[in-house]
């Protein structure tokens, strides 16, 4: 994510960093998510700077090393008001500064660990960051921030989307719209039973999201995972120091009594499973509304800005390119996926295998968040126009829709082969180019067929508009469903932030 560009001297003894510093335009920077997005939307960058920027990354860790040692001078091998000293310290040191000492260290935490200890009495010095290794630190904060971050941003957002979907499918639960199936005319639906079926998996994936960032984990075992540190102040149970620290962080450590010396992967892995199926539904509204959109449909529209430019060179075009642009992102994303799958093999107890391919584990994060915020605003401003519904159903009708619930009236009648005998009246339509229900009256048998089907069916079968089945129904169904979901106490507890700080106060 984007930062600025800073030179620091941090002379030993000094409490403040002297700092000179050259802003950088944004426009210098290479990736999209900085330049057009993250960095160009201001409301974007408000959501996700506390928590997926460089300089959250550092905050996050900070918190870790401070609930480490809280659970040391809680249990009285850390000195007395250390915690305050360090919460003192950890306000003070700058991304920039802990970016410069690394250039010298050559480790990001070890670089971390020295700039807090600067600004420590050097009798406190030495218990930063004791018993930890740097894996207990950097995968701990992430799981804490990429947590938070689903909770405080995310799913609201995601939540807010399914509410602007749920306000359209119930606007339009009843206007007719011819479905399709391969590109082609297929039966009618309504408007709101095509938006109902995105809204159920919508929030079938906000759920899996919720789930996924609840179950994120941390750890505090030391080197090789073993407790192996710890056990020397703690040989009968040193692992409980390990409950103690992520209490006060509102985290478990991984399932089972074995670890290594990096979080079981599969919690960061599921999460990204639910990142990448919820991308997958946003693409698909997306190119449906899209589709909706083209010249020969028309059935949506968008409200423009007035100095909104579709074509470089006609000056007519109106382009769909908030939804194109969703879809986009997804191709973008989508193949992250498999980088978090090879990020699930490290040899032995830890590598650095994944150290510069799980950084970007963020990007993932944000721009899901953007196709969501970008979704949300596209559907917002586009309009479902009625009379291109209308009469696209009938231009259905003349393509000879009727078929199906012809030959169902033929079956019900008792007719041994209901199907082919409608088949039979379409290919003679298609070839005279006539309607197919006036060849009711030119067939003896499909004449007698028909006599013998109820009027009120004869009635459905006449308009397109009435066959649509129970759609109107399953629509507030859903909505109704959707929003129970979404309000519910479970849902809810997802959002609600860990009750941190229960710890278990161990005696040393």
């Amino acid at each position: 994510m984007a930062r600025n560009d800073a030179k620091r001297r941090i002379s030993a003894g000094e409490d403040e960093a002297e700092t000179e510093i050259r802003p950088r335009d944004n426009f210098d920077y290479l990736s999209p998510l900085d330049t057009r997005y993250y960095g160009d939307d201001r409301s974007v960058y408000d959501a996700l700077h506390p928590y997926l920027s460089e300089a959250a990354v550092i905050r996050y860790q900070i918190k870790v090393e401070q609930a480490i040692i809280a659970s040391l001078e809680a249990a009285g091998v850390a000195p007395h008001g250390i915690s305050a000293r360090l919460a003192q310290a950890g306000a003070r040191v700058t991304p920039a500064a802990v970016y410069e000492e690394e250039h010298r260290t050559h480790h990001n935490i070890r670089a971390l660990v020295n700039c807090l200890g600067a600004h420590l009495p050097e009798t406190d010095r030495g218990f930063v960051h004791l018993f930890a290794t740097s894996a207990d630190v950097m995968d701990t904060a992430r799981s804490l921030a990429l947590r938070d971050l689903a909770r405080d941003v995310l799913l609201p957002e995601l939540r807010d989307l399914i509410a602007v979907l749920i306000d359209e499918a119930l606007r339009h639960a009843e206007l007719p719209q011819i479905g399709r199936t391969h590109g082609r005319f297929a039966e009618p639906i309504t408007v709101g039973y095509w938006l109902a079926n995105f809204i159920a998996r919508l929030t079938a994936r906000a759920e899996k999201i919720a789930a996924a960032a609840r179950e994120l984990r941390g750890m505090f075992s030391g080197a090789v995972g073993a407790h192996s540190a710890l056990a020397l102040v703690w040989p009968d149970d040193p692992a409980v120091m390990e409950l103690d620290v992520l209490a006060r962080l509102g985290l478990k450590p991984g399932e089972g009594a074995a670890s290594t010396q990096v979080i079981q992967p599969e919690y960061v892995t599921d999460l990204a499973h639910a990142l990448i199926s919820t991308f997958g539904v946003l693409a698909n509204i997306a190119d449906d509304y899209r589709h909706l959109m083209r010249s020969e449909i028309a059935e949506a529209g968008e409200d423009l800005d007035t100095h909104q430019v579709g074509s470089s060179t006609m000056p007519h075009k109106i382009n769909p390119k908030n939804f194109e642009n969703v879809k986009s992102l997804w191709k973008a994303f989508v193949p992250r996926i498999m980088t978090v799958y090879m990020d699930q093999v490290s040899e032995h107890q830890r590598d650095l295998t994944n150290s510069a391919s799980m950084r970007f584990f963020s990007e993932l994060v944000a721009g899901t968040f953007y196709a969501i915020r970008r979704l949300k605003g596209a559907v917002r401003r586009t309009r479902i126009i009625p009379q291109a519904t209308r009469h696209n159903l009938e231009r259905a009708g003349e393509q000879l829709i009727a078929a199906e619930p012809l030959y169902i009236a033929f079956a019900l009648t008792g007719h041994p082969s209901g199907y082919y005998k409608a088949r039979e009246l379409v290919l003679k339509a298609r070839e005279s180019g006539g309607d197919l229900l006036s060849l009711l009256e030119t067939d003896p048998e499909a004449c007698d067929l028909w006599a013998r089907v109820p009027e009120e069916r004869k009635a459905i079968i006449r308009d397109p508009a009435r066959y649509v089945g129970d759609c109107a129904a399953r629509t507030r169904a859903v909505c109704a469903d959707a929003r129970s979901k979404l309000d519910n106490p479970w849902f809810l507890r997802q959002l609600e932030r860990p009750d941190e700080g229960k710890t278990l106060v161990v005696g040393s």
